[in-house]
């Protein structure tokens, strides 16, 4: 018998959809909030969780980002329903990961028929590891990252979209097509990303780090800002200061870095806030952000980066991109820190040596 939890913070929306999947078959699980709907899926490991977004709590647009961080969740069919669908798009949705969207009111008829629908494809899901990615994983030195399914739920959700009604107009068709391409260049840049970090593992040694010109070091930190940008789409929110100074570095490591901790400031704030690049004089390139910040064990965590530890990284909610910015710092023989106030935001901060490394 399928299991499928059900989350909703309206007690009438859980009785009417509850009976009507029990009479179908199915064994239903209920939960009022996102954060008891994570602790009962860890608990009972559903075949299926059709979840509210707005719900105090613990909404639900934060449960399905717990759920594909969870090693054992990850691979769990997610439905998301709103009654706001001018506040969360099924094309945001699918972009966030999940599987399918139904928007309120919905019929019994509409929710059996998309519950129906994700069993029949559950075999050919393609977050279900078979015999093709077993192989793709036997040619790497380590598992693909979980970051790259992200991106590409995305990708197969939105195409199925356009496979399955064919009702939308030359523009919202374009605005499909948009997010596809928006989800390919997140899906690329997680395995380029992916690669460098393997790479740097396995140098044989560290190479020489030459003096970068004042001109160039500004033009490749702008370039870096351009690169975070061109997906987070906050342009309106940066703010640099950058003093002319020559630093020792290489320069498409210092686009990566300053791509990678802009793009992080503007994943952990939200759109409107100001999030800032500065070069003092000292040598010293921060990034600020006034987001949700870290809390200390992140942040310990951080620190104590030695390896290409994927699992872990998952774990604590943090990416590829981190993991390569203290392999690229240690390139050029910089130092990498962190400082963050829950609530308050987080300053990444790397302090370049303004004499020549040895």
């Amino acid at each position: 018998m399928k299991n499928i939890l059900l989350v909703d913070d309206d007690l009438q929306v859980r009785t009417m959809f509850g009976l009507a999947l029990r009479r179908n078959g199915y064994q239903v699980l209920e939960a009022a909030s996102g954060a008891e709907a994570l602790a009962l899926a860890r608990q009972h490991l559903p075949d299926l969780i059709l979840t509210d977004i707005h719900m105090p709590g613990g909404d639900g647009a934060t449960l399905l980002h717990d759920i594909r961080r969870d090693p054992e969740l990850r691979s769990k069919q997610v439905v998301l329903m709103t009654g706001r669908p001018d506040l969360v798009t099924p094309r945001k949705g699918m972009e966030e990961g999940a599987d399918d969207f139904l928007v309120k009111p919905i019929s019994l008829d509409a929710l059996l028929s998309c519950v129906r629908a994700r069993f029949g494809r559950a075999s050919i899901n393609w977050r279900v590891e078979d015999e093709t990615v077993a192989k793709l994983k036997s040619l790497v030195p380590s598992n693909l990252p979980h970051e790259c399914f992200t991106p590409l739920t995305g990708i197969i959700g939105l195409i199925e979209i356009l496979l399955e009604d064919s009702n939308f107009s030359p523009t919202e068709i374009t605005d499909i097509y948009k997010d596809i391409h928006m989800s390919a260049l997140r899906l690329h840049r997680t395995l380029r990303n992916y690669l460098l970090i393997l790479d740097l593992q396995t140098a044989q040694q560290v190479p020489l780090v030459e003096l970068l010109p004042s001109p160039l070091v500004e033009a490749r930190i702008q370039d870096g800002i351009l690169e975070a940008l061109s997906i987070n789409k906050r342009y309106e929110d940066i703010s640099t200061e950058l003093n002319a100074i020559p630093l020792f570095v290489k320069p498409d490591d210092l686009v990566r870095l300053v791509e990678e901790l802009v793009d992080n400031a503007c994943k952990f704030s939200r759109q409107g806030t100001p999030v800032v690049v500065k070069l003092e004089p000292n040598g010293v390139l921060t990034v600020t952000d006034h987001g949700r910040g870290m809390t200390d064990n992140e942040i310990k965590s951080i620190g104590a980066f030695k390896q290409f530890d994927r699992k872990k990284h998952e774990q604590q909610g943090l990416g590829l991109g981190l993991v390569l910015v203290h392999k690229l710092v240690s390139q050029c023989h910089a130092e990498f820190s962190l400082t963050s106030q829950p609530g308050t935001g987080t300053e990444a901060k790397i302090i370049f040596s303004l004499v020549k490394p040895t």
